[in-house]
């Protein structure tokens, strides 16, 4: 059924353009109705003047017949000098004189409407001419019948019958053009419809038309960010439940293990294995709720910050089973959240201490508007086809650097996501020896008490 609502494109601009019509027509109707009026008006004086031209003579030469001739619908009266009329026509014989007025002017024509002239039926224009005799003025009256302003109903069923083909054929023609031009946009909606979470491969139709074209290519890019993102979302999920899976498996087996054996069972050591399976479930919980406000876009506390101090002041306060080389370079502010930054810089210690040899290396500097956070180790490296898998969440990798026992395998992914909101980016560049993890964030103005 079509929707003819007020929210229906294709109802408001059919009903839209055929007013447009209706108006144009009725503009034009009226202009060419004068214009008609005007021609019947001048041809109904033409003949007023051809009864002038035909009687005045019969006047002036006499004796005058008492019939005189006159075209269809008019009426001729002539009256002598006494007011008597000696001839008419045929409607008009033996019958008083149709009109008394005259032109009392030097005007020869003087013309009334009259409704009826006497002995006639019906509006009519009477038209009073003077003809001047040896014994005085006698009067000649030609009446013929008023026409109205549009001319004639001839002229008048014209212009209606014109003006409705003109609308008609307007407001069909524009209903089929919009129906025509959403008819891609109908097949998109149609498509889009029937799309679902197990047919995500579909895509909608793209149409010659430009505009629905770009479209048409916009919905298709979206979709394929959709798909791209939903299986992101299902391995994302299907990973979250076996890392969660694993330390209540291992808890699970520990605990029935101990019962099953309770005299056999070294319950100090039990109780310490499962604790430890327990601050892992934690730290990947705690980790998949930071990755939820992250992504939630969290609002973040923004401050002037020193970030070689901020640096240096975290790794005075902890301790590491590697040499941690410092190479912090002061008065590098940035404007951020300082324990999101924090975050960041534990994250990417945290991993470097899994996986270097002996030493880890921090570098803070300036280079031009950015500020960049180095931590380097010197272990076995990431290849580079595989630095940017490192950041997608519970991602493993098949060599050396897969993650052991301390990780949930969100670390990474935490680290840019943080960097991300600072509008900062962090990446894997180069380096001679083990990972480079290169963190870069625009810079500010140092605060006032600096």
């Amino acid at each position: 059924m079509l929707n003819w609502n007020r929210s229906s494109i294709r109802a408001r601009r059919t009903l839209e353009y055929g007013a447009v019509a209706v108006l144009v027509c009725i503009g034009v109707s009226v202009l060419f109705l004068l214009f008609a009026g005007s021609k019947e008006s001048g041809a109904a004086r033409m003949r007023a003047t051809g009864a002038w031209n035909r009687v005045v003579p019969l006047i002036r030469q006499g004796p005058l017949p008492s019939v005189l001739p006159g075209g269809e619908g008019d009426a001729i009266q002539v009256l002598d000098a006494h007011g008597r009329a000696v001839a008419a026509t045929r409607q008009l014989v033996g019958k008083p004189p149709m009109a008394t007025f005259r032109s009392t002017s030097m005007d020869v024509r003087a013309v009334r409407a009259l409704c009826p002239p006497v002995g006639l039926k019906g509006c009519m224009t009477v038209f009073s001419y003077k003809v001047y005799q040896p014994d005085g003025i006698w009067l000649l009256y030609v009446a013929v019948p008023v026409v109205p302003w549009y001319g004639n109903s001839t002229a008048l069923f014209l212009v209606i019958g014109v003006s409705l083909l003109i609308t008609t054929m307007t407001a069909a023609g524009t209903f089929r053009a919009i129906t025509k031009t959403l008819a891609p946009a109908n097949a998109i909606r149609t498509e889009l419809a029937e799309i679902t979470v197990t047919g995500f491969g579909r895509r909608v139709p793209v149409p010659e038309h430009q505009e629905i074209r770009f479209l048409a290519e916009t919905v298709n890019d979206t979709l394929d960010r959709f798909e791209d993102a939903y299986q992101q979302l299902r391995r994302f999920t299907s990973d979250a439940s076996h890392d969660l899976r694993s330390p209540i498996t291992a808890m699970r087996a520990q605990v029935e293990e101990a019962l099953m054996y309770p005299d056999d069972t070294d319950w100090p050591r039990t109780a310490k294995m499962v604790l430890a399976d327990i601050e892992r479930l934690q730290a990947i919980v705690a980790d998949l709720l930071t990755l939820a406000r992250l992504d939630a876009r969290a609002p973040l506390t923004h401050e002037a910050t020193d970030l070689g101090r901020l640096v240096g002041a975290e790794l005075d306060r902890r301790i590491y089973r590697m040499e941690i080389v410092k190479d912090l370079r002061l008065n590098v502010f940035i404007d951020c959240d300082r324990l999101r930054i924090t975050r960041v810089l534990v994250n990417l210690l945290d991993n470097a201490e899994r996986h270097a040899t002996s030493k880890i290396t921090v570098i803070v500097r300036a280079d031009g508007p950015t500020a960049v956070l180095e931590v380097i180790d010197d272990g076995a490296g990431i290849a580079a086809e595989q630095r940017e898998m490192v950041f997608d969440r519970f991602t493993r990798l098949d060599t050396s650097r897969n993650r052991d026992e301390g990780g949930t395998g969100l670390g990474l992914a935490i680290a840019r996501q943080i960097a991300e909101a600072h509008q900062g980016t962090l990446t894997i560049q180069d380096s001679t020896r083990g990972a480079r993890f290169v963190l870069r964030l625009p810079v500010c103005d140092p605060p006032p008490d600096q």
